[in-house]
C-alpha cells in the first residue's frame, strides 16, 4: 500500500479538492507508478484526521479523470501504464485523402443568439472597464507594438496558472497560443495538423452543424462517431484524429465516462493519435466539480481548446490553445503568418482579470444564476410537460430535451422562438438517426419566467 505524503491546508478549505491535486501531481510525477494501489478511504480519512467523505469525493473526482481506477475487490489504484502514461512519440503520417468541398446551407448559421449563448446583461463591464483603464494606465508604451503572435508572455502565464488550478491541465506558459476563440483556435490546429497529407477527423454524432463546415474548410475528412450515455463510442474510433467535447457533450449534455476516457487515452497512445478537446463550457458544473480535462492525463497527445465566450462574452473573440511543444510551436508559427496575433490592450486586460480574481469572482456568481435558471426550468417542464425528458448532467448553458413520441422538432423550435426561448432542432447535428430532440438554452430565461414559458410551450404544442 503506498504511503501518499499528503499536505493538506485546513484553513484554506476545499479539503477533497487539495487531496486530489496532491494525489494528482504525484501521478504525474511519477512518485504513485501505474498500478499502485493506494490506501482505503476510511484507513486514508483516519491518518489525514478528515471524513470519509472528503475522501470519497477526492478519489471519485479522480477516477472521473482518468487518474484512477476502482474496482470491487480490488480497491482503488493509479490507472495502469498505457491508459494515460505513453511514450511520446510523433503522430504517424496517413495516406493523402481527398478533402471533401464545403457545403451549401441557407440561411447563415455563424451569427446571432444561440442556446449556448450566455446572458450578456451580467457582463462585468465595471470589472473589465477597470481592467482596460489599468492595462491604459501602466503598460509601456512599447507593449503596443506588434507581439508575440502565441499572445503576450502575462496572459499566458495567468491562463497556465487558471487551467492548472480549474482545469486540471498540465500546460505551460510556452505551450499556449492565444487566439480569437476555439473556432479558430481548431482552424490553426487542423491547418498544422494536415498540412501535406489529408487528415482524417473522427468528430461526434451528434455535434455542433456549425462546426462542420468550419473543419472541413480547415482541411480534415470527417468520419462521424456515436455519441451514447457514456459520451463518445470509442470502440468504434477511426481516424488519424478526434474531436470530442468530453466535460460536457454537445448537444447531448453527457461526460465522457471514466471507462471511455481510460480507452480514448489507449487509442491515442496506441496508433500515435492526436486528441483535439473542446472544453467549451467546463466551468459551469453544477451538480459537483467539473471534471478535469484530457489534456492533463497525455499533455502529448491533447490538444486542448477553450475560450471566454461562455465564461464573458462571445464578442470578445478571446481563446487559447494549449499543445505539446512542437505543434505548439507550429500552431504559433501559423498564428503569425495569418494575422500576426490577437489585440494587445485585450489580452492585457484579460491578464490583469485573471490575476486579481475578477474572473473567479464572476464565474461563481454566474454559476450560481445559471443553477437557479436552469433548476427552475427543469422543475416547469416536470410539472407542466412530463413526457419531455431532460437528458445530460447538470451543466452548461443549454439542456438536451428528448421529445414525445408524435412531437416534430421544427414545431418544437417556432414554438420556443414564440416565447423568447433559444432552440435548436438536434436532427440537423445527427448523422444516424435518433429519437426526436430540441437544445434550448436557459442563460437568458430568468427563474421566473421558466414556469410561463413552459406553459405557453405546452399550450401551442397540444
Amino acid at each position: 500500500m503506498a504511503d501518499l505524503h499528503i499536505q493538506i491546508n485546513r484553513e484554506k478549505g476545499g479539503i477533497a479538492g487539495q487531496i486530489a491535486s496532491e494525489l494528482r501531481d504525484s501521478i504525474r510525477r511519477g512518485r504513485l507508478a501505474p498500478g499502485t494501489r493506494l490506501p482505503a478511504t476510511r484507513d486514508l480519512a483516519t491518518d489525514l484526521q478528515v471524513s470519509r467523505g472528503v475522501v470519497v469525493e477526492a478519489y471519485e473526482q479522480l477516477v472521473a479523470e482518468g487518474f484512477l481506477v476502482s474496482r470491487v475487490g480490488v480497491g482503488t489504484q493509479v490507472t495502469p501504464k498505457n491508459a494515460v502514461n505513453n511514450a511520446r512519440k510523433p503522430p504517424r503520417a496517413a495516406a493523402p485523402t481527398r478533402v471533401r468541398p464545403m457545403r451549401r446551407t441557407g440561411a447563415n448559421p455563424y451569427y446571432g443568439h444561440r442556446p449556448t449563448s450566455p446572458d450578456l446583461t451580467h457582463f462585468p463591464r465595471e470589472r473589465w472597464l477597470a481592467a482596460v483603464r489599468h492595462v491604459l494606465t501602466t503598460v509601456p508604451s512599447d507593449a503596443l507594438d506588434y507581439g508575440d503572435p502565441g499572445g503576450v508572455p502575462e496572459l499566458r502565464e495567468e491562463l497556465a496558472g487558471y487551467l492548472r488550478r480549474v482545469r486540471a491541465a498540465d500546460v505551460r506558459p510556452e505551450n499556449l497560443i492565444v487566439v480569437g476563440g476555439v473556432a479558430q483556435g481548431l482552424s490553426l490546429v487542423l491547418h498544422v495538423l494536415s498540412q501535406h497529407r489529408g487528415l482524417r477527423l473522427a468528430v461526434e454524432d451528434p455535434t455542433s452543424h456549425r462546426q462542420l463546415p468550419l473543419l472541413r474548410r480547415a482541411g480534415a475528412h470527417l468520419v462521424r462517431v456515436p455519441v451514447d450515455e457514456e459520451g463518445l463510442d470509442v470502440r468504434r474510433l477511426s481516424g488519424d484524429a478526434v474531436l470530442v467535447t468530453p466535460a460536457h457533450q454537445f448537444p447531448t449534455g453527457v461526460v465522457l465516462s471514466p471507462r471511455r476516457r481510460a480507452a480514448l487515452m489507449e487509442w491515442a497512445h496506441a496508433g500515435h493519435r492526436t486528441i483535439l478537446e473542446d472544453d467549451y463550457d467546463a466551468e459551469f458544473r453544477f451538480d459537483r466539480d467539473p471534471v478535469g480535462c484530457l489534456q492533463g492525463l497525455a499533455p502529448d497527445r491533447v490538444i486542448l481548446s477553450g475560450s471566454v465566450s461562455k465564461a464573458l462574452a462571445p464578442g470578445l473573440r478571446m481563446g487559447w490553445v494549449a499543445a505539446p511543444a512542437d505543434l505548439a510551436e507550429a500552431i504559433r508559427r501559423a498564428r503569425g503568418e495569418l494575422d500576426l496575433g490577437s489585440p494587445v490592450i485585450e489580452q492585457y486586460a484579460l491578464a490583469h482579470f485573471l490575476r486579481t480574481g475578477g474572473y473567479d469572482k464572476h464565474l461563481r456568481r454566474m454559476r450560481r444564476e445559471y443553477r437557479r435558471r436552469r433548476d427552475a426550468l427543469v422543475a416547469a417542464l416536470a410539472e407542466e410537460l412530463p413526457k419531455v425528458q431532460v437528458k445530460g448532467i447538470e451543466a452548461g448553458l443549454h439542456m438536451y430535451l428528448e421529445l414525445p413520441s408524435g412531437w416534430e422538432e421544427q414545431d418544437v423550435v417556432r414554438a420556443a422562438k414564440d416565447l423568447g426561448l433559444s432552440a435548436e432542432p438536434v436532427g440537423p447535428m445527427r448523422e444516424s438517426p435518433g429519437p426526436p430532440a430540441v437544445v434550448v438554452g436557459f442563460a437568458r430565461l430568468p427563474t421566473h419566467k421558466a414556469a410561463e414559458a413552459v406553459r405557453g410551450l405546452k399550450i401551442r404544442m397540444s
